[in-house]
C-alpha cells in the first residue's frame, strides 16, 4: 500500500499525521510511505529524519496521489482534486460537517474520521480526541501562567509571602483533568466544576476541590450521567443553580480555564459577561471552546464565554481572554507523535498483512469512523 503524508495547509496547523517512528513501522509492514517535503518541519521533524526511517520525500501531487492519504485536518477542495477516486483518507474530518463530508464523497474517496471512534476500552489507543485534548489542557495552563502577572505557587521570601494563584477549571473531561494536574504542579489552588458527579473522585485525586451542585430531580440526575463519556445538556433548573455556584468561584479566581464541549452542538455558555466583570483586574480566562460557542450578534462564534474572540487574545473589563482555537498545534512535536500513534493503531484494523486495504464493517470502530464510501456519505 502506498501511503501519502501531505503538508497540512490549514491556518495555524503545525501537526503532521506520520512521524519517523510510525514511518518505520509502516515500512516494516511492507508499505511505502511518500512524505511531502517539509510536512514535518513545523513539528520539528526534518525530511532527512523521514528518509532515515524509510520514507520517500515527494511533492504535494505525489503525496495526495497515494492510495491511502493520512492527514490531520480535512483536505481543502483543491487538495481533494489531487486525490485519486477510490483512494482512502484518514484524519480528523469533523463528522458533523455535512458539507465537508459531501465534498469528500463527491471526490470518490473512502474516508475515516478518527474523532468518531467509540469511547470504548478497545478504541482507547486510537482516541484522537483524548490524546489531543490532553495536550490542550496542558497548554491552556501554560498560556494562562504566561499571561498572569503573578506567581502560580505560594512563595515565602525575605520580601514577604506571595499567595498561590486560585484556578477554576470548568469542564472536567480529558482536557480539564490535565489542566488540573498541570496547575497543581505549578503550585496553584484549584477548584473544578462539571455536570457529571462521577468525576468528583478524579478531581479530588488530583488535588483539586470539586464544586458541588445538588441534583433536585430525577431528570437532573439522569442528564448528569452523560453518554459515552460526554456530558449531556442539563435541565435549566440545575444550570441556574450551577451558574450561581460557579459565579462565586469565578469572582474569586485568578485564572479560569473552560473546557466544556458537547459534540455536534454549540459549546455551552459557562462564563457570562457579568461574571467577567466581577473578576479581579489582571485575571486570565483560557477558553478552550473558543470558536465553538453560540454565535454572537455579528455572527462570530465565541466559546464558553461570549466575550471570547476565536483566535485572539483580548482584554475585556480588565480580564485577559485567550481564544486560541488549536492548542495542540502549539505543542506540535508531542501532539504529532501522539496523533501519529493513534493513526497507526487505527490502520491496524484496515491494513492487511499482505499490505492491502480492507473495510471490515463488522468492526465497530471501523464502522463508526467510516464517513464516505462509493460516492456516498455514510454518516449524517
Amino acid at each position: 500500500m502506498l501511503i501519502g503524508v501531505p503538508l497540512e495547509t490549514a491556518a495555524g496547523e503545525t501537526r503532521v499525521a506520520v512521524t519517523p517512528e510510525t514511518t518505520k513501522k509502516f515500512v516494516a509492514q511492507g508499505h511505502a510511505v511518500n512524505v511531502q517535503s517539509g510536512a514535518g518541519l513545523a513539528a520539528s521533524v526534518t525530511d532527512v529524519a523521514y528518509e532515515a526511517a524509510g520514507a520517500t520525500i515527494v511533492d504535494r501531487n505525489a503525496a495526495f496521489g497515494a492510495e491511502l492519504v493520512l492527514k490531520v485536518q480535512r483536505p481543502s477542495q483543491e487538495e481533494l482534486g489531487l486525490m485519486k477516486p477510490g483512494a482512502a483518507l484518514v484524519g480528523m474530518l469533523n463528522p458533523f460537517d455535512k458539507a465537508g463530508l459531501a465534498q469528500i464523497a463527491a471526490a470518490g474517496v473512502t474516508s475515516f474520521a478518527l474523532e468518531a471512534a467509540p469511547r470504548t476500552t478497545r478504541a482507547q489507543s486510537m482516541d484522537v480526541l483524548s490524546s489531543q485534548a490532553n495536550i490542550a489542557g496542558y497548554k491552556a495552563v501554560m498560556m494562562a501562567a504566561n499571561q498572569y502577572q503573578r506567581f502560580f505557587p505560594m512563595l515565602m521570601t525575605a520580601a514577604g509571602t506571595v499567595k498561590a494563584a486560585r484556578v477554576v477549571i470548568l469542564g472536567v473531561g480529558v482536557a480539564g483533568l490535565q489542566a488540573i494536574a498541570t496547575a497543581k504542579r505549578l503550585g496553584a489552588v484549584i477548584e473544578a466544576s462539571d455536570v457529571r458527579p462521577s468525576v468528583k473522585e478524579q478531581v479530588e485525586s488530583l488535588g483539586a476541590k470539586f464544586i458541588d451542585v445538588a441534583y433536585e430531580t430525577a431528570e437532573e440526575k439522569e442528564a448528569a450521567v452523560g453518554v459515552g463519556g460526554y456530558a449531556r445538556p442539563m435541565p435549566p433548573s440545575w444550570l441556574a443553580r450551577q451558574q450561581v455556584e460557579v459565579a462565586k468561584r469565578v469572582a474569586a479566581a485568578d485564572v479560569v480555564i473552560s473546557t466544556a464541549l458537547i459534540p455536534g452542538r454549540a459549546a455551552p455558555v459557562l462564563i457570562t459577561e457579568e461574571m467577567v466583570k466581577a473578576m479581579k483586574p489582571g485575571s486570565v480566562i483560557v477558553d478552550i471552546a473558543a470558536g465553538k460557542g453560540p454565535n454572537g450578534p455579528n455572527g462570530e462564534a465565541g466559546g464558553n464565554c461570549p466575550l471570547t474572540e476565536a483566535g485572539k487574545t483580548v482584554m475585556k473589563h480588565g480580564v485577559t481572554l485567550i481564544g486560541e482555537t488549536n492548542l495542540p498545534a502549539l505543542v506540535a512535536a508531542d501532539a504529532s507523535a501522539l496523533y501519529a500513534r493513534n493513526v497507526l493503531d487505527f490502520l491496524k484494523l484496515v491494513l492487511t498483512k499482505e499490505a492491502g486495504f480492507q473495510v471490515p464493517l463488522d468492526d465497530d470502530i471501523v464502522a463508526a469512523c467510516l464517513m464516505t464510501q462509493n460516492g456516498e456519505v455514510k454518516k449524517v
